[in-house]
């Protein structure tokens, strides 16, 4: 079972993410804007692929070229290295995507 991180565990990973994700040791979330509709759920299939690999899953709301990423280890109760794992996959999706 996955730890959950605690407030300052937390800010230091945070920290080391490239996209401005914020949050607090219950969730964690980021915004991008892509330039169209279409980029934009280009990136979801993408973080979609890996989510599978990774067996982790975030709330994902699409605003039409606008998307919010949740992470959350439900199972746990709060953010985990999961999450974080999750984080920089997604910051690297969109940092080719734009």
């Amino acid at each position: 079972m996955a730890k959950v991180l605690d407030t300052d565990a937390l800010r230091g990973e945070l920290a080391g993410l490239e996209g401005d994700w914020a949050g607090d040791s219950t969730a964690i979330t980021r915004t991008a804007e892509l330039p169209g509709f279409v980029e934009a759920i280009a990136v979801v299939d993408r973080v979609a692929v890996v989510a599978e690999e990774l067996d982790h899953h975030p709330d994902i709301d699409i605003r039409w070229r606008t998307l919010t990423f949740r992470c959350a280890t439900h199972s746990e109760g709060g953010v985990t290295e999961r999450d974080i794992e999750l984080a920089r996959r997604i910051d690297e999706i969109i940092g080719a995507a734009t």
